[in-house]
């Protein structure tokens, strides 16, 4: 079973046959023989479900075309020095580009360029390889205590179990504009910025 929750899905784990009122926007429950209740909640139904043969999973139509898994053993340096060589657009762009590491979203960009030192608007085959070593340690750290933290609540996301996430009260650049920068203090406050629709927190003084 692929499952894929779009934007805003979720999945909501509870006991089956407790009689109570289904939330809102459920479009697909699913009840084990262990009396276990998964619930599909996608208010925007930019979600799927789909049955697929494991033997043929890599090649299904969601699945071919993604990049690297940054949990995996192939986040190294060196593995990302190929993926950016030649590519001049910025490295912000290219770490959210799925087609070349699957699974990296706009929050833990901008945390792992500010714990490299790295400005958003480099270009992607500038980096050093001491950068390329930093972001391959940093990104997978990052999501690993995204994970262990239950994810980032900022409007509507919520665990499987209804409670929020706690990362974004980790958070040291994403949603901190204005604020003093962890590291180098008040002098220099986090900025905004918009890349390609969306929005990028930095330290103009550490990310240069």
């Amino acid at each position: 079973m692929l499952l894929h929750l779009g934007m805003s899905g979720r999945l909501t784990i509870g006991r089956a046959g407790t009689n109570a009122t289904p939330p809102a926007h459920e479009h697909l429950v699913l009840e084990t023989d262990s009396g276990a209740r998964a619930g599909l909640v996608d208010p925007r139904r930019f979600g799927m479900v789909d049955l697929v043969r494991t033997s043929e999973e890599d090649r299904h139509r969601l699945l071919a075309h993604l990049g690297m898994e940054p949990l995996s053993d192939a986040m190294t340096g060196p593995a990302l020095a190929d993926l950016f060589r030649g590519r001049r657009s910025p490295i912000k762009s290219a770490l959210l580009d799925q087609k070349l590491i699957a699974g990296l979203g706009n929050i833990y960009v901008c945390e792992a360029l500010f714990r490299c030192g790295i400005h958003p608007e480099r270009q992607a085959c500038t980096l050093t390889k001491e950068e390329n070593a930093a972001l391959a340690e940093a990104i997978p750290q990052i999501l690993e205590q995204a994970i262990a933290s239950g994810g980032s609540s900022l409007r509507d996301y919520v665990q499987a179990d209804g409670t929020k996430g706690g990362f974004q009260d980790l958070h040291l650049v994403y949603g901190r504009e204005g604020a003093p920068c962890p590291n180098c203090g008040a002098g220099s406050p986090i900025l905004r910025m918009t890349q390609s629709g969306r929005s990028t927190f930095f330290c103009p003084t550490c990310q240069k």
